[in-house]
């Protein structure tokens, strides 16, 4: 039996032809009866699986069947929600392709005549700021700290009842010298005047330029473009001077602090208050908006192509492109701002004050003009602009 095989005095030796049966048999024992628990573990694992299978839940497959009708019904519920996704998008506002290049057209001109960099400052006549302090520059200093006082208003509402308060009670600080042109004072070298003229004359080329690129513009008649430019380059200046406008200091930051303008550099180059109390809420209530570059574009171009321009002669066509550029402005504002629906009507009413601080420009030219010692500072450019009246 397999007990008297196992003993030892029963195992044969290596050269024994029976050597390899016995080892089988001593194999098998130990295979069967050394490890029982394992072999009861796999039993319980066998019907604990097959339990769990038998208690799953079974998954039921139920098969509707519709009618003829009910498809019928259900194509067309497909087909009516088709159509009104496709009336919404139809609804949905968007730039036509003549509006689109149109738009892309005035951002390239404006980025080709607009070096943000303002690298040819450097090539006007140097700015100098020493010099006897007139009272207009003394005003203008006083706006100016006025102006930083309330810069917290400003950067909350740009018509905010304090800062209007504080312009109104510097001019009557200063009420007895604010209609008329200052003493003999005023009468010294403006040291600004200079540097400004140079950079005036300078934006006017860029503003030209601008004009060119406007689509239509070539195509009016030269004396309705000489007309156009001479009447709107002063407000495409200020326009475009809002790019280097701060709220924090109210200046006019173009590179380095040799080009960094307050207040009080625009006095020594010969400007009042009259002109720049205006000047600056309309800067910043400008800022205020934070438009988009294609709308400070549409409206620079709006600004230019007005037909009530004085010495305009083809009115009906320049209102035409006009109106081209007011429905492109009207059509990106749907589509860039939603719920902007008041932001047109406020960039129109931002052309409604440059046209009153044109007035007030021509006004203080004139008289700067008339000074000989002054209007020998201006460049050629600057007397053909701002010096002839259009008729």
């Amino acid at each position: 039996d397999e007990t008297t095989l196992a003993s030892p005095e029963n195992v044969p030796t290596d050269n024994s032809p029976s050597v390899r049966p016995s080892r089988l048999v001593v194999s098998e024992f130990s295979q069967k009866d050394v490890n029982p628990m394992r072999t009861a573990m796999n039993n319980y694992c066998g019907e604990y699986k097959t339990l769990k299978q038998r208690n799953a839940p079974r998954r039921v497959e139920v098969a509707f069947i519709l009618t003829d009708e009910e498809v019928q019904r259900k194509k067309e519920m497909i087909l009516k929600r088709k159509e009104e996704e496709a009336a919404r998008e139809a609804m949905r506002p968007r730039l036509n392709e003549e509006q689109a290049r149109m738009i892309s057209c005035l951002v390239e001109a404006h980025h080709k005549t607009y070096d943000a960099s303002y690298s040819d400052f450097s090539r006007f006549r140097p700015p100098v700021r020493e010099g006897p302090v007139t009272r207009s520059a003394s005003r203008a200093a006083s706006l100016h700290s006025l102006s930083d006082a309330s810069s917290d208003s400003f950067n909350h509402s740009p018509e905010s009842v304090d800062t209007k308060m504080n312009f109104s009670n510097l001019l009557m600080m200063y009420q007895d010298g604010a209609s008329s042109p200052d003493s003999s004072e005023e009468d010294t070298k403006l040291s600004m005047l200079p540097h400004l003229a140079d950079l005036v004359s300078y934006s006017i080329q860029k503003v030209i330029g601008f004009a060119k690129m406007i689509p239509g513009f070539r195509d009016l008649t030269a004396e309705d473009q000489i007309a156009l430019l001479k009447s709107s380059a002063i407000e495409i200046i200020m326009l475009r001077s809002n790019q280097s406008f701060s709220l924090e200091d109210m200046s006019w930051s173009c590179g380095g602090p040799d080009f960094k303008y307050c207040i009080n550099d625009v006095t020594k180059a010969g400007h009042t208050l009259e002109l720049l109390e205006p000047l600056v809420k309309f800067q910043v209530g400008l800022k205020k908006l934070n438009l988009h570059e294609e709308e400070h574009v549409l409206l620079m171009a709006i600004c230019l192509l007005s037909p009530d321009r004085p010495g305009v002669q083809d009115h009906a066509r320049i209102e035409q492109l006009q109106d081209r550029l007011s429905e492109a402005l009207q059509a990106y504002i749907r589509v860039n701002h939603p719920g902007g629906r008041l932001l047109y009507a406020k960039m129109i009413q931002k052309l409604a004050d440059l046209r009153s601080l044109n007035e007030e420009h021509s006004k203080q030219y004139r008289s700067l003009s008339f000074q000989p010692e002054h209007s020998m500072q201006l460049t050629p450019l600057v007397l053909e602009v701002f010096g002839s009246e259009v008729s």
